[in-house]
């Protein structure tokens, strides 16, 4: 979306297709916000189904990456279906896996992408969604003397740090609202007089 929000979905859900030439598709979603997150889903189905004959998938993340499997499907006729399928629906930050049991009958590669598509495509039309504002993520370092003064600017822009490391001075990693967080990173420069030092982090820690 174009308006500093994209959407993702709410949380996980799970569809089954109605079996193709006895080949059952179940498709269990959900929202990750990092690789591993994905993958870690990836890895839970397998464990939940050892028996499926594949576990295909394709996640999307904010900052704009994507990945497919076909987990020994014919190349093409699985992970790229179901990645059409997130970016069909404009979502990002989502994560979609369809297990497959084989029925004993070969669907052929046109038949496995209408398959895995169809259950992508459907599970993703059944599963609640929400908008969410990008986000940007910023490091910020400042003296323990301006702690008070970080933290009010903070509290007044409703948040709160992702993690915080305290050594010789005070580090903090935040994840600021896109269209905000150079105003936000100004504010914190104010608040300590110049002392607190506020960076963009990683490229992958964006949203």
């Amino acid at each position: 979306m174009s308006d500093g929000t994209y959407r993702t979905l709410t949380g996980p859900s799970r569809y089954e297709l109605d079996p193709v030439k006895a080949s059952r598709f179940v498709a269990t979603l959900d929202h990750v916000t990092t690789e591993d997150e994905a993958l870690a889903v990836v890895a839970a189905c397998e464990a939940e189904w050892p028996d499926a004959s594949h576990h295909c998938w394709a996640y999307k993340l904010a900052g704009g990456r994507t990945r497919s499997s076909d987990a020994g499907e014919p190349g093409g006729s699985a992970g790229r279906p179901i990645l059409a399928r997130i970016e069909g629906k404009q979502l990002a930050d989502a994560v979609v896996v369809v297990s497959r049991w084989f029925g004993g009958t070969k669907l052929g590669v046109g038949g496995l992408i209408r398959a895995y598509g169809a259950c992508a495509g459907k599970a993703l039309d059944a599963a609640d969604v929400r908008v969410v504002p990008r986000t940007r993520a910023l490091r910020v370092e400042h003296g323990y003397e301006d702690t008070a003064a970080v933290q009010t600017v903070l509290a007044a822009a409703g948040l709160t740090p992702l993690d915080a490391d305290y050594g010789a001075t005070v580090r903090l990693t935040l994840a600021a609202p896109e269209a905000t967080a150079d105003a936000l990173a100004q504010r914190l420069v104010d608040a300590t007089a110049g002392r607190a030092v506020v960076e963009a982090a990683e490229p992958g820690a964006e949203k």
